[in-house]
C-alpha cells in the first residue's frame, strides 16, 4: 500500500496543480470578464460560478475535511453569484485553494488514506475525499474548456502534441 498510496497522492497533486489549473488558467486568459460570466440560460453555470464552486469544493473536501481547517463554505452562494468578479481574482482564489490543498496532501502518509472523515454529511475515507475532488475538478475543467471553445471558436491546443508526427 505504501508505494501505491504515495503514487496516488503524488498523482492527485499533479492532476490538480499541473494539469487542471494550467488548463483553466489558459481558458480564463482567452476570455473577457463578460465571457467568464456568460451563461446560456439560468439553469447553467458560468465559468465564474464554476471557479467559485471549485474553490469551495477543494477547501471543503481537502483543506477542511481532510486537513481539519474550519469549514466556512457557502455552497449556494457559489452558484448564486451574478456580480462580475474579475478573472484575476477568480484565478487567485482558485490557486490559493489549490495551494492550501496541496499543503494538506503533501503532509499525508499512505496510511492515512483509509482514515474516515465526515464531509458534506457523508462518511468517507480520505482516499475517497481526494478521489472525489480530483474527479470533480476534472469534470468542471472539461466544462470550462467547452465554454471557452464555444465563446472563442478556437482550438486551445491542449492535446496538439498528440497529433504531431512521431519521430523515428
Amino acid at each position: 500500500m505504501t508505494d501505491t498510496g504515495h503514487a496516488f497522492l503524488e498523482q492527485s497533486r499533479n492532476f490538480l496543480q499541473r494539469d487542471f489549473l494550467p488548463k483553466i488558467t489558459a481558458c480564463v486568459g482567452r476570455l473577457t470578464d463578460d465571457d467568464i460570466w456568460w451563461r446560456p440560460n439560468e439553469v447553467s453555470n458560468s465559468i465564474g460560478n464554476l471557479l467559485l464552486h471549485l474553490s469551495g469544493n477543494v477547501r471543503q473536501w481537502i483543506v477542511s475535511g481532510v486537513g481539519g481547517a474550519p469549514d466556512l463554505r457557502d455552497r449556494p452562494r457559489e452558484f448564486a453569484e451574478r456580480d462580475t468578479i474579475p478573472r484575476a481574482e477568480l484565478i487567485e482564489r482558485l490557486t490559493a485553494a489549490l495551494q492550501e490543498a496541496d499543503q494538506v496532501l503533501a503532509k499525508l502518509t499512505p496510511d492515512a488514506l483509509l482514515d474516515r472523515r465526515r464531509i458534506q454529511g457523508q462518511d468517507v475515507t480520505v482516499l475517497e475525499a481526494i478521489y472525489h475532488v480530483v474527479e470533480h475538478f476534472s469534470m468542471h475543467t472539461g466544462q470550462i474548456t467547452f465554454i471557452t471553445k464555444l465563446r472563442t471558436g478556437q482550438d486551445l491546443g491542449f492535446y496538439r502534441h498528440l497529433s504531431a508526427p512521431a519521430s523515428r
